[in-house]
């Protein structure tokens, strides 16, 4: 059975979405239940060859599969169900080797309940020997958004500029501490603790620029109807993942990052992320992932 198995800081390194307002702390704890020397291998073989959607939901062994907030990866919709781009790559991803996800809305803080993996836009970069990697299954990208009319175009272009973030993100980060050396020293930098407060900002001009995950700018100009220029060249690509803990010797993180090349090589991711950014290009980027 199940058995919480360890207890391991998992930082976020990516920015929550600009309309939510959550106050995140930089650290959270999570633990993931791995089943120890048992294999599944037998039983998912003779599902491998179908199409997902020819399998039945009833033949469909669950996982738990834990995560937080972050739209339009995870949320709940008008019925309270757990939705969202992770929630349908995961479905189809773990449909296609004879799984369903069970998903758990989980306190980083206070993570408990049995789990098998954990998923929401996580990055796997910097935590690739911590954890059981299934992924990368997208790319994700810290950037630098400006004002369309701006004469900022590339990061050495921020030099001597103002330029606003939410506090404990991955920009802040790279910011406050100059983790890309291609970031000049920059003439100050705001933190806001509610990620909404960055578009106001730059639009009143208070800032020159603003810093933040990429979906964050692409769903506020979805949801707004405000436009940024977005910088071509990001602050950090990093890949996401599904984690699992790094004693689960099932196996399924490897079948699962087979069914992610699939989807990536099918066209289904592609056709998914269509559904939630009119632009998929920059999350189906895999080259040159640090």
């Amino acid at each position: 059975g199940s058995v919480w198995s360890s207890m391991k800081r998992f930082r976020r390194s990516v920015a929550i979405s600009l309309f939510v307002a959550l106050a995140v702390a930089s650290v959270f704890v999570v633990a993931i239940a791995g089943c120890f020397g048992s294999n599944d291998g037998a039983s998912t073989s003779a599902l491998e060859g179908l199409d997902a959607s020819q399998v039945k939901d009833d033949d469909l062994k669950t996982l738990n599969v834990g995560s937080d907030l972050y739209p339009p990866f995870v949320y709940t919709d008008e019925y309270g169900d757990i939705v969202g781009l992770d929630v349908e790559i995961l479905t189809e991803a773990l449909a296609r080797i004879g799984y369903k996800p069970k998903y758990q809305l989980i306190d980083w803080e206070k993570a408990s309940g049995e789990l098998d993996c954990v998923m929401g836009s996580f990055s796997m970069t910097g935590r690739e020997n911590e954890y059981r990697w299934a992924g990368p299954y997208l790319a994700s990208r810290q950037v630098v958004a400006v004002d369309p009319q701006s004469d900022i175009y590339t990061l050495a272009d921020l030099e001597d500029k103002i330029v606003a973030v939410q506090s404990t993100t991955k920009p802040e980060d790279i910011l406050l501490n100059r983790i890309n050396e291609n970031v000049p020293q920059i003439k100050e930098l705001y933190s806001f603790s509610d990620g909404s407060y960055l578009n106001p900002a730059l639009v009143e001009g208070l800032v020159d620029a603003i810093a933040a995950h990429e979906s964050s700018f692409l769903t506020y100009e979805k949801d707004y109807g405000v436009t940024y220029r977005i910088l071509d060249e990001p602050l950090l690509e990093v890949g996401l993942g599904t984690a699992f803990d790094i004693n689960d010797t099932r196996g399924i993180d490897v079948k699962l990052t087979h069914a992610y090349q699939e989807m990536l090589a099918d066209g289904t991711m592609e056709r998914l992320v269509s559904k939630y950014f009119d632009d998929p290009s920059p999350f189906l980027n895999m080259e040159g992932l640090s």
